[in-house]
């Protein structure tokens, strides 16, 4: 069971993501991973690390898609006694596009260890794991520009 505070911050995080995912924007994302956090993603298998991460997965899916979002009043959060340990889960919605240009719906899940220093301090992802749901096709092929630093 997750304590209010700690669930409200870990809402936070995914928005914070969605918004980053939203402008392209990976310097932004950055302090929202530990730096040898591991992954798996809808794109990339199994990535270890954040650059890899960012080169691997965000590279591969953010400019090609539109209106991330998590469904933050379906997200569950687990806490662990010492409040410093959690997982969040939450599904994710976007726009995905075919190699025609056509629009889909492009929705997953996704699951996040979090870690961090201090109780009330900003949670911080050790592992993520984003898989698309059954039937969407695994790769978008929209072009947009962003914040590619």
């Amino acid at each position: 069971m997750a304590h209010d505070d700690d669930a409200a911050l870990i809402r936070r995080w995914f928005q914070r993501l969605a918004e980053h995912m939203q402008a392209v924007d990976y310097v932004g994302a950055r302090p929202l991973f530990a730096e040898d956090v591991v992954a798996f993603g809808s794109f990339a298998r199994f990535v270890n690390g954040r650059e890899a991460l960012e080169r691997e997965q965000w590279r591969n899916v953010w400019g090609t898609i539109d209106g991330s979002r998590f469904r933050l009043d379906d997200m569950r959060a687990i806490v662990l006694a010492d409040r410093l340990t959690a997982a969040g889960i939450a599904v994710f919605d976007s726009t995905g596009y075919g190699e025609d240009g056509t629009p889909y719906d492009r929705s997953g899940r996704s699951t996040v260890v979090f870690g961090r220093g201090a109780i009330g301090g900003d949670w911080v992802a050790q592992h993520v794991h984003f898989s698309l749901f059954p039937g969407v096709p695994p790769r978008s092929f929209g072009n947009r520009a962003g914040k590619k630093a």
